[in-house]
């Protein structure tokens, strides 16, 4: 005869994403749910009800974590093709594409990976090329994926250069790679491997253009038990402009808890250190607000022609005038008593102005911020970029998560993955605590964050985002059983020490999915 429960969680620390502090408290799972919950310690019937129980002492326990900012086709660029690390010299490249081409037999380009470009020159690399492979596609991403080594043939293929070689390309190669199966299954499934083992059970993901045929593959596995990951799917107008008949059609297609369309994701200005954020004043002595141009009207019309028809639109911004001029195209979306009905959100948001934010929060908007970002280059770096492009007093306005939060702003966990791994306790230490690497001070601790509303962030406020707080982001009765468990309460931990807190176990549907 079954139990009643599945499984019964007891822990002295349990956040369950509504409270303001961590509780001794139990969690009964079945069929996927939380059917029961209470305070203290669970009775002995309730104990003697479930078919396991699982017992944790200093460990915290909370809901499942929501990156809303993620790439798993960048990702996978990380591991395209052969690996090129070890290669010193021509003739060892040459041996090693030669032999992976006749093990492998790749179609139509041969890809590699991990090239590093202070250990085999680019020039030396080309020239082997273009002996060896005169008439076949060739493309070695470097380690960082800044460059890559390419042949002529790949460069009249593919329309892109070495200098042209970053992810705003990969959309003219990803036909070739997302339909691999042999590579693509395997890499989505270490990659959700790897979000698991870090507690995170639903993703905001970007894809391409119409996804370049992936998301037929997502339609075979939406439904598997294998799949240990959420999926809320972006379309980033890259190599064509905004499809609203292709979102549509997936807005239909994809209907289930676990796979569905979530609207359109665009860049709009760029990093600030490189002057290329834009600015509502001059950057320190210089005579430009930003070193690029901004389609502004392009992007007003895609995102409220896509605004009528139900979608919404994630922007990045990094500088104050952009974050500015998207709050007044925000402000003329449809909305129900003041706030917008599709969840318009704010990507990165690095240097911001009050007033901009007050407005952002009264209207409902949601910020994916990458709570890591800081981890990207030393303090000292950090704080040069800031006083040498915006100077020490407009520079107390950066990375300022206190007035986001306090504006009324759902903030939400990101990383823009691969360019960061997400980790809940690295949020902790950078954008709590406000530490920098190489830095014993913390860094403007008036504009962070508590450990609370940062587990909240990736938490309930990814889940509000996404438009699924009442099926996840919190732990209650009656919701959808996602988990995870750290090996301590990172809400009193202190944050100078978290970094190296980690999860031991993960849930997904009330089943483990990762375990330490």
């Amino acid at each position: 005869m079954s139990k009643k429960y599945s499984f019964l969680i007891q822990a002295k620390h349990v956040f369950d994403g509504k409270q303001k502090s961590t509780y001794e408290g139990f969690l009964c799972l079945k069929d996927k749910q939380i059917v029961k919950m209470g305070k203290g310690k669970a009775s002995q019937t309730i104990q003697e009800e479930a078919e396991e129980i699982l017992e944790f002492d200093k460990e915290l326990v909370m809901p499942g974590v929501t990156d809303t900012h993620t790439f798993f086709t960048g990702y996978a660029v990380f591991h395209l093709g052969v690996d090129v690390s070890e290669i010193k010299t021509n003739e060892e490249g040459e041996k090693t594409l030669k032999a992976y081409e006749e093990e492998k037999h790749p179609k139509n380009v041969l890809f590699g990976h991990g090239w590093k470009p202070t250990q085999w020159k680019q020039k030396d690399g080309e020239q082997m090329l273009e002996a060896v492979f005169p008439d076949k596609p060739v493309i070695l991403f470097a380690e960082d994926r800044g460059s890559c080594i390419m042949n002529e043939k790949a460069k009249e293929v593919y329309q892109f250069t070495s200098d042209s070689c970053y992810p705003e390309s990969y959309y003219r190669i990803m036909k070739e790679y997302l339909n691999d199966r042999e590579f693509i299954e395997k890499e989505l499934k270490d990659y959700v491997a790897m979000l698991n083992s870090r507690g995170v059970t639903s993703v905001k993901e970007m894809g391409f253009d119409d996804f370049y045929g992936f998301t037929d593959y997502l339609k075979e596995i939406e439904n598997s038990d294998d799949l240990h990951l959420r999926f809320f799917f972006m379309s980033q107008p890259v190599g064509a402009p905004m499809n609203l008949e292709y979102a549509k059609r997936m807005r239909e297609k994809f209907k289930g808890d676990k796979i569905r369309f979530s609207g359109f994701n665009r860049m709009t200005d760029g990093t600030i250190a490189d002057y290329k954020g834009e600015l509502k004043k001059p950057y320190e002595k210089k005579d430009f607000v930003c070193s690029i141009d901004i389609p502004w009207n392009e992007i007003e019309q895609d995102v409220l022609e896509a605004d009528k028809e139900g979608f919404r639109w994630s922007l990045h911004a990094q500088g104050d005038g952009a974050v500015a001029k998207i709050a007044k195209i925000y402000d003329k979306c449809k909305k129900v008593d003041g706030k917008l009905v599709n969840k318009q959100a704010l990507t990165d948001m690095e240097f911001t102005s009050p007033e901009d934010l007050e407005k952002l929060g009264e209207i409902g908007a949601n910020a994916e911020l990458y709570f890591q970002i800081m981890s990207l280059d030393p303090g000292t770096v950090l704080k040069e970029n800031i006083e040498r492009t915006i100077g020490s007093e407009r520079g107390k306005y950066y990375w300022n998560r206190r007035k986001m939060e306090d504006s009324g702003i759902n903030l939400c966990g990101a990383t823009d993955l691969p360019l960061l791994i997400t980790s809940v306790p690295e949020s902790i230490y950078y954008s709590c605590g406000g530490y920098m690497d190489g830095e014993e001070e913390p860094f403007q601790t008036e504009n962070t964050l508590s450990a609370v509303e940062i587990l909240k962030a990736w938490t309930l406020g990814g889940q509000k985002s996404l438009e699924m707080e009442d099926k996840l982001g919190t732990l209650e009765e009656g919701k959808i059983a996602d988990i995870a468990i750290f090996d301590r309460d990172l809400t009193t931990e202190n944050p100078k020490t978290v970094k190296d807190a980690k999860v031991i176990l993960t849930i997904l549907d009330g089943k483990i999915i990762y375990k330490l």
